[in-house]
Order: C-alpha cells, then sequence, then structure tokens
C-alpha cells in the first residue's frame, strides 16, 4: 500500500504492541493512547480478527515537524497498527516518512527530524516484532 511499510511480527497483535510500548518507553518517548480495535468492536457485537493502534513519539521531535509545516501534526504523533490476518499470521504497519513529508510538504529543515524518525522506527519496529 503507498505510503505504508508492513514487516510481518513472530509474536500475535497484543504482545506486539505491549512489546513497542516497552521499547519506545525505554527509549524516552511517550506512548500517548492505544486503541484495541477488536474489543471496540466486540463491544458494539461486530467480530474483527485481533486489531491494536499505538500512538507514540516524542514531543519534541514533533512540535518541530508542525513547526515546519503545522499540518503534519495530523500525522503526528507516529501510530503503529499491529493486525492479525486471515490466515494467523501478525503484521505490524505504519507510515513511511517520506509519504508524510511529501504528503505535508514538509521542507528541508524537517531532514534530519524526519529522517531520525525514519531510522527509530525501523529499530523500534525489528525489535517490537523479531525474537
Amino acid at each position: 500500500m503507498n505510503g505504508l511499510i508492513t514487516i510481518q511480527s513472530e509474536f500475535r497483535a497484543k504482545e506486539t504492541i505491549d512489546r513497542l510500548a516497552a521499547i519506545v518507553e525505554s527509549k524516552g518517548m511517550t506512548v500517548f493512547a492505544r486503541i484495541d480495535h477488536a474489543a471496540n468492536a466486540e463491544q458494539v457485537g461486530l467480530q474483527l480478527r485481533p486489531t491494536e493502534l499505538i500512538i507514540f513519539g516524542n514531543p519534541k521531535a514533533g512540535t518541530f515537524l508542525m513547526q515546519d509545516i503545522q499540518t503534519s501534526g495530523i500525522d503526528l504523533p507516529v501510530k503503529a497498527l499491529a493486525w492479525e490476518d486471515e490466515n494467523g499470521k501478525t503484521w505490524l504497519t505504519h507510515n513511511e516518512t517520506g509519504w508524510i513529508t511529501e504528503r505535508h510538504q514538509l521542507t528541508s529543515k524537517s531532514a534530519n527530524i524526519i529522517k531520525a524518525i525514519e531510522d527509530g522506527m525501523k529499530i523500534v519496529s525489528l525489535a517490537a516484532t523479531k525474537k
């Protein structure tokens, strides 16, 4: 899918998000919210395979991007979605930083922050999904 990065996780969706939350907090980032879409679906009598969203980041980095182009705030803080497909495989999906850059036409002032977010997402995503 355009603008998304998806990697397979060796863990179930909840455990993937639990691991991701622990990793980002250990690196000094803030977990702003967790949303269990499957539990919310169940509350209204619907079924959904395990699907959990985590919203996290570094307010300093995000603020810098919003100071460059304020509409980038619609895509901040960063999000990651752990979900299980129809075959029981778990995946972790997040926005590609290049997509955010293009979408908001971030300037060269944001290049270092975007690179840091991209590198950080690679590190935390792999750590959360691999044994």
